[in-house]
């Protein structure tokens, strides 16, 4: 029988031990029990072996430290109590480090999570690589917990309250200059001298303890010193977190809770309330959806076709609008060259000085070199004709939604490119079939359909028709990866799946517009349910005329089972209504004050400025309600392929809120038959838009669950 493969690699250079953390058959490094358990055999020599004067920890992944916790282990736990002993168990050997007689160093390259930080901070000095890769981050706020090695402890006493609470509070990355100006880092050092550095460090500790200069100001210092005032930073941060928050998340408070209890109680009294708080974040509904939701996106992160995929090395983006030119940034970040193609060449070299200003800012917040910028820009490429086409081996298309437009495109590529080249639609609503209807190869015609904007919005929505050959669907998918996106596969139809169960819950909100709603109350109620943007203002993003174009496109979907549908979005188009676009929606735009007006104008569309007052659970159930029984719709017609799918494409795509962990989890956590009562009740009361779907009843009447 083989012999397991060990985590911890150790040799030693005179006297001091190096550590290399590499977990065998992983791209990256996490801490689970095994690690825990070779770590603490590893202290054990340290202490007392007289020949070893101190420790220097590596990674001998590429780019990666330590991925934080491993999040399996919580599979394995139920109660809080056992969370909280899970733990206790990290800040166990997290002391140990922290108080040991001999020196520990780390030397951090790539990404440095949650667990890893947390290692970090227990060690007695920090080497940080000055490379764009490094990123420190405790983001279990985004678990819907709260660091629980002594995070919540040891971050806010090395570099200040005020500068932990948003690192702790929002999950965001601390980057190499971060690190320097915080106190973070002792230490920024390129890459390859991390280990040379850390020896050296080891040698000086043994003769002088670390010093760790104070970089807070002195008014963040005399804040933080006074216990009344100290009062005042929670209370001000508790105020913060339930404005943006709204309530509908308990992590945020707590971490709060946890690193003010630590001053006043304390650092290890601090840490077992940490723990204590720890446990029983882990097992609220909110933490278990926002966890099912990590596994998910990291389930979609593996492409299921990969061995039948081809490689892309060259790239048409047609159209060098915001859409064509967010997807030619985001590909050409992982190496692929892009040839930019709009009707004219102004036009095309616009999109090219946008992905340049957006990279100017990457490069003046230090997330890349000048170099990177300049290297990334070098594979950008305006043209207006499709010459070199021939050596494209994907086109995608980000041009109006047209379809006879796009249908001329399909034909000028087959008629320019190699016969291989992919065909990809980046529409929101049209039908890839009916694009791919004149096509001679309309196997190699795919939907990939983008969020904007699409440097920041995670999703990729790829449409499969009945045609799609595999290796397309392959390659497609493996591109989306590339860009960084969680990429999720449905069927073809109207809509496919994003934009269909999106029109119900705009169309309800224009309906409820028509029966004397108010703008503020629909955007601020469903804000409250745990959406990011209400609906109108989100219309007015997305643009009324968008909107217009997808309840056509869709109307027949929806007309055949009976459900009513708002015309309003098309009249506002005929009256010049197009949204932000054209500073003219449901919201003025353009205040210097940058708080949005409600365009009381807009009023005479929907019965006048008279406006009526709604319950605002009613708001809520009837807009999440027309959207959750669409999502099952599409279950029910294999639309989508599984409930994690959709739970995925509902967050990452349109905000859906991630505390209720997708359409799909949201019926699991409420009961089928609570959610199809609730249907039927508004059913009785508004029409049948409102009829529940078939699946949804099943469930409802078998007690069954769409996830395990």
């Amino acid at each position: 029988m083989a012999k397991k493969k060990s985590i911890l690699q150790t040799e030693t250079i005179e006297g001091v031990v190096i550590i290399t953390l590499d977990t065998p058959g992983e791209k990256v490094n996490k801490l689970n029990e095994a690690l825990i358990g070779e770590f603490s055999g590893i202290l054990d020599k340290l202490e007392s072996d007289g020949d070893l004067t101190g420790a220097v920890l590596l990674s001998g992944k590429e780019n990666n430290f330590i991925a934080g916790a491993d999040i399996e282990m919580f599979k394995t736990r139920d109660t809080a109590e056992e969370l909280s002993e899970l733990s206790r168990t990290g800040q166990e050997i997290l002391q140990r480090i922290e108080h040991s007689e001999k020196p520990v160093v780390v030397g951090i390259h790539g990404s440095c999570m949650g667990g890893g930080t947390e290692l970090a901070l227990a060690s007695h000095y920090r080497i940080v690589s000055d490379h764009s890769d490094t990123q420190i981050a405790l983001p279990e706020v985004k678990l819907g917990l709260l660091p629980g090695m002594g995070g919540t402890q040891r971050l806010p006493r090395l570099i200040g309250i005020q500068k932990a609470l948003p690192y702790l509070l929002t999950g965001k990355n601390m980057y190499a200059r971060h690190a320097r100006r915080t106190g973070f880092a002792d230490e920024v050092v390129h890459r390859h001298a991390l280990k040379d550095a850390g020896i050296r460090a080891v040698n000086r500790l043994t003769k002088k303890p670390a010093r760790h200069p104070d970089k807070r100001s002195m008014a963040e210092k005399a804040l933080e010193s006074n216990p009344l005032t100290r009062k005042v930073i929670f209370s001000q941060a508790r105020k913060q977190t339930m404005g943006k928050t709204k309530g509908n998340y308990p992590a945020p408070f707590k971490i709060i809770e946890s690193v003010e209890y630590g001053y006043k109680n304390g650092f290890e009294k601090g840490l077992k309330n940490e723990s204590r708080l720890f446990g029983e974040l882990a097992v609220t509904p909110e933490s278990r959806a926002l966890v099912e939701l990590f596994f998910a996106m990291n389930q979609a992160k593996k492409n299921p076709f990969e061995k039948k995929k081809k490689e892309v090395k060259n790239m048409g983006v047609l159209g060098a609008g915001l859409m064509g030119s967010g997807i030619a940034q985001v590909s050409i970040e992982d190496g692929i060259h892009v040839w930019l193609k709009d009707q004219s060449l102004e036009n095309a070299m616009k999109g090219e000085a946008d992905i340049e200003e957006n990279l100017k800012e990457k490069s003046a917040k230090k997330i890349i070199s000048r170099f990177q910028k300049d290297e990334l820009m070098s594979r950008v490429h305006p043209t207006t004709s499709y010459e070199q086409f021939e050596q494209i081996d994907l086109v995608i298309e980000a041009v109006f939604e047209d379809l006879e437009l796009k249908q001329q495109i399909v034909k000028e590529i087959e008629t320019n490119a190699a016969e291989d080249t992919i065909f990809a639609s980046n529409t929101s609503s049209l039908p890839i079939s009916d694009i791919a209807a004149k096509a001679k190869r309309p196997e190699q015609v795919v939907g990939m359909h983008y969020f904007s904007p699409v440097q920041k919005m995670p999703l990729l929505e790829i449409i499969k028709t009945e045609a799609t050959a595999d290796w397309v669907l392959a390659t497609a998918y493996d591109v989306g990866l590339r860009q960084d996106k969680t990429v999720i596969v449905v069927k073809d139809g109207p809509g496919f799946y994003t934009t269909r169960i999106l029109a119900p819950f705009i169309n309800e909100a224009l309906l409820m517009l028509e029966e004397g709603a108010s703008i503020q109350q629909l955007d601020k109620a469903m804000k409250q349910f745990g959406f990011p943007v209400g609906p109108v203002a989100l219309l007015d993003e997305v643009g009324i005329d968008v909107g217009a174009h997808v309840a056509g496109v869709l109307s027949d979907t929806f007309e055949e089972r009976g459900a009513k549908t708002s015309n309003k979005a098309a009249e506002l188009v005929d009256a010049g209504y197009k949204g932000r676009k054209n500073n003219k929606g449901f919201y003025r735009y353009g205040s210097n004050s940058g708080e949005k007006e409600v365009n009381k104008e807009i009023y005479r569309f929907f019965g006048g400025t008279e406006r009526k007052k709604f319950k605002d659970i009613e708001i809520q159930q009837r807009l999440s309600l027309v959207m959750v029984n669409e999502a099952i719709h599409c279950l029910e017609e294999g639309i989508l392929q599984d409930p994690a799918d959709g739970d995925l494409g509902a967050i990452l795509g349109l905000g859906y809120p991630p505390f209720l962990g997708g359409p799909f989890r949201y019926v699991d956590r409420e009961g089928a038959g609570t959610i199809s009562d609730r249907m039927k009740i508004l059913q009785t009361e508004l029409g049948k838009r409102f009829t529940p779907a078939d699946l949804l009843k099943n469930h409802a009447e078998n007690g069954t669950r769409f996830h395990d």
